[in-house]
This record gives structure tokens, C-alpha cells and sequence, in this order.
């Protein structure tokens, strides 16, 4: 279930291996996001979702759901705004934190799904603000997606960097 976010996961951390942290601080057009505001946003959501994942096995009633097509996530033609809680600081940030950052929120999703019955990432769901009713184990997959999506993003920031 997790190998898909893991290679995502790799690339995006390749993808920014070459950078300074002035580069990853660099906003490349007037309102947009650094890379580094990109790469705090998916620690942000990582965080968030495994949170609600967690808090579903352990309170959340079965309700089984249809599956949706989540692998429309990364299709950026349509724009998305970030809820609140996921909007990303204006300050500077070190690629090393931001690095230890996703490690820390990838170890809490792969501990949870890991010790979680797989049954009930099946039949237990939470709404998503985009497709609705997700059940958990979509919940894990849309990590994947969301990061192949701004991963999208954070190529074409980088094309634009003096």
C-alpha cells in the first residue's frame, strides 16, 4: 500500500537534492509557494491525514465506501486551494529540516497503517474535501498522489529560478 508514496517520496526528494536553501526559499513568481512552502505543505497534510487515520481506527464506525478515482489528484488543471491548516509558513526553511520533517510524518503514516487491521482501512472512512467519502486505505494512497502533484509543481518552480 505504501510503495507508491515511497518511490513518489523518493523522487521528491531527489528532486531537490541539488538545491540551496536560498533556492528552496526563492519565490519564483509573485503569490506562488517557494519549494520549501511546497515541501512544508506535505508534511502538513502527511501529518494531518495519518492523524485522522489514526483517530478513524481507533473511534471511527465501520462505513464502507465505493472507491474514488484519486488518481485524478494529480492532475493540475484543476486548482485546488489548500485548507488552513495546511498552508505553509512564510518563513526560511533548511532543506535538512524540511527533510526530517517528511521523515518524521512518513514514519507516523507507515506505523499506523502497519499496525492497522487491513480490514478496517477497507470499511472505515472519512470524507475528503474533493471526492468525498474516502476509505482509509484511499486515505493512504492520496499521500502518493498529492506528493506526484506537487511534485509536478515544485519541477516547474525549479525551471523558473534564476
Amino acid at each position: 500500500m505504501m510503495d507508491h508514496n515511497e518511490q513518489v517520496r523518493q523522487q521528491l526528494i531527489k528532486s531537490v537534492s541539488g538545491l540551496s536553501d536560498e533556492q528552496l526559499n526563492t519565490r519564483a513568481a509573485k503569490g506562488s509557494w517557494t519549494i520549501a512552502q511546497v515541501l512544508e505543505h506535505l508534511y502538513l497534510i502527511e501529518t494531518s491525514i495519518a492523524a485522522m487515520i489514526a483517530h478513524t481506527l481507533k473511534h471511527g464506525e465501520s462505513q464502507p465506501v465505493e472507491e474514488k478515482p484519486i488518481h485524478l489528484t494529480v492532475d493540475r488543471s484543476k486548482k485546488v486551494e489548500a485548507p488552513d491548516f495546511a498552508r505553509p509558513d512564510n518563513r526560511f526553511f533548511t532543506r535538512h529540516e524540511l527533510e526530517e520533517k517528511l521523515h518524521q510524518s512518513r514514519q507516523r503514516l507507515r506505523q499506523i497503517t502497519e499496525q492497522a487491521n487491513p480490514a478496517d482501512l477497507e470499511a472505515k472512512s472519512f470524507p475528503h474535501p474533493i471526492f468525498g467519502p474516502l476509505n482509509l486505505k484511499q486515505w493512504v494512497e492520496f499521500v502518493g498522489y498529492h506528493e506526484q502533484r506537487h511534485l509536478a509543481q515544485m519541477e516547474e518552480i525549479k525551471a523558473q529560478l534564476p
